[in-house]
């Protein structure tokens, strides 16, 4: 299966409500790497990279996140493959 980059932002109730912490297990439980942090805008900030489906898969759970989060859009877009090995929490 061939890998692939998605960065994007997800708007909504989406800081303060364990957002990034939880991408990130959803990442490492997928085996993706990349990285998620929180914008001044109130906005989330996110870049997945790795095997097709399970970026998917990831990019689908972002739409609701964890259960205090409540999403009103999820824009991403393909990239070019950025070679990032891991998952971080930026700050």
């Amino acid at each position: 299966m061939a890998r692939i980059c998605l960065h994007g932002y997800v708007s909504g109730k989406v800081q303060g409500v364990y957002y990034r912490q939880s991408t990130q297990e959803e990442a490492d439980r997928l085996d993706l790497d990349g990285w998620v942090r929180n914008l001044d805008d109130g906005r989330v900030e996110v870049l997945l990279e790795g095997e097709e489906d399970a970026v998917r898969e990831l990019a689908r759970w972002l739409e609701r996140g964890p259960d205090k989060a409540r999403v009103t859009a999820v824009e991403l877009a393909e990239q070019p493959l950025q070679g990032i090995i891991g998952f971080i929490v930026r700050r």
